[in-house]
């Protein structure tokens, strides 16, 4: 048997149809044998920077046979082995799906090896041009948010198949997904949480709910999960374990959002009063049950539409279900609890996280930070502050 040459190794000649070629081994077969990759032109001269691409685009990479599966085979493979252990089920369904739908219909076929960006790009533009499998009354085209949701998936998977050796690069890169505007994120003033709990106060059905989600920053598909379980009214608190989404026309009861999302909230002397007097009239295992389906848990989205229907109804700002989480978190910031601590109430790994992405500034905020600065120059400066606050009582009497 003749020794193994080497990936990178290869040969130039000029073909019987008149062309030359250049070839290189890419990687081997199971048995030995080199898998080439060639590049071809109509004169030596013209071949060269091609050769030089060919290997550059192939530099450190071992194809083995498997690098001549289908995507659509080996999205199979990436979602068994690398997605379902670690995913919650309504975000894995939610890849499943898209995959299912907008992916594999169109490029599952295609070799890996031969994915081409243009094509990849391509595929883009047609789901934002006709890709609805269903007509809902909403144009022929997903949304430039769906499509980018594609989009990563597509990548992370090819991703996975650069690190195997599966493909030299991910032809993903140099694409250009949609981008997508995101809402402002909102958070209610002190005036307006006051006029929102007080719209709220005489609707029994949903004051317990927002008053959870006022006084926890918890996120509403958790308030849907809590069970009866959870709340320990001896020791006051309540574990946030499980959440409650409804993806892809199903209602999924899932772990939390994230591991850190598992935690033990202490609560409020009001919320656990609110919580015990709840429970003696409860007839279901779940805190905030379906009314006309006891034995399952509040739907999410059903309180995002009264949270809708009461922002309306008290002329208040249109905000989103999870900005009333941004609102615990800021106003619970600007009060001083530590920020350590309020990343573990709101179930985030780092402190700094919270601060960055739901720790926002409101008028209210900034009027009350400036009196406290004023008060803490007051209190170091003392008399030495005297003399300049007297010059500038005198310049405004003047005046």
């Amino acid at each position: 048997m003749g020794k193994r040459r080497p990936s990178g190794d290869g040969l130039i000649r000029k073909r019987s149809d008149g062309r030359w070629e250049a070839r290189i081994i890419v990687g081997h077969k199971e048995n030995g044998n080199p898998i080439y990759r060639s590049v071809f032109a109509e004169k030596q001269g013209k071949l060269m920077p091609k050769l030089a691409e060919l290997k550059e685009q192939y530099a450190g990479v071992e194809l083995t046979e498997n690098s001549a599966i289908t995507l659509g085979e080996w999205l199979e493979r990436w979602l068994e082995e690398y997605k379902k252990p670690i995913l919650r089920q309504s975000t894995y369904t939610g890849y499943v799906k898209d995959i299912e739908n907008h992916i594999l219909p169109y490029l599952g076929a295609k070799k890996l090896t031969q994915l081409k960006t243009s094509e990849i790009q391509k595929h883009y533009n047609y789901l934002l041009d006709s890709g609805r499998v269903k007509d809902s009354g909403k144009g022929k085209g997903l949304a430039n948010a769906t499509v980018r949701g594609i989009h990563m998936v597509l990548r992370e998977a090819l991703d996975s198949a650069v690190r195997e050796g599966l493909i030299p690069r991910n032809p993903v890169d140099g694409t250009s997904p949609p981008k997508v505007h995101r809402k402002e994120k909102r958070v209610l003033t002190k005036e307006e949480l006051e006029a929102f709990m007080k719209l709220i106060e005489n609707d029994a059905s949903w004051y317990d709910f927002f008053y959870t989600e006022m006084l926890t920053g918890m996120r509403a598909g958790e308030i849907c999960g809590v069970r009866w379980e959870d709340f320990d009214e001896e020791n006051r608190t309540l574990r946030v374990v499980r959440s409650v989404d409804f993806a892809h026309g199903e209602l999924v009861i899932g772990e939390t959002k994230t591991e850190d999302g598992k935690r033990t909230i202490y609560l409020p002397n009001s919320l656990w009063r609110l919580l015990a007097e709840r429970k003696k009239r409860s007839f279901s295992e779940w805190i905030f049950p379906n009314l006309l389906k006891p034995e399952l848990p509040l739907d999410p989205a059903k309180a995002y539409r009264q949270l809708k229907s009461i922002l309306k109804k008290g002329g208040l700002p249109d905000i989103r279900l999870h900005d009333l989480r941004h609102t615990f978190t800021s106003h619970a910031a600007n009060s001083g609890i530590a920020p350590k601590t309020l990343s573990e109430i709101v179930g985030h790994s780092k402190a700094s996280f919270t601060l960055d992405h739901y720790a926002h500034v409101t008028g209210d905020m900034q009027k009350n930070a400036a009196n406290i600065v004023m008060n803490y120059i007051t209190d170091i400066l003392g008399k030495e502050l005297k003399p300049w606050r007297n010059a500038n009582e005198k310049v405004e009497k003047a005046q």
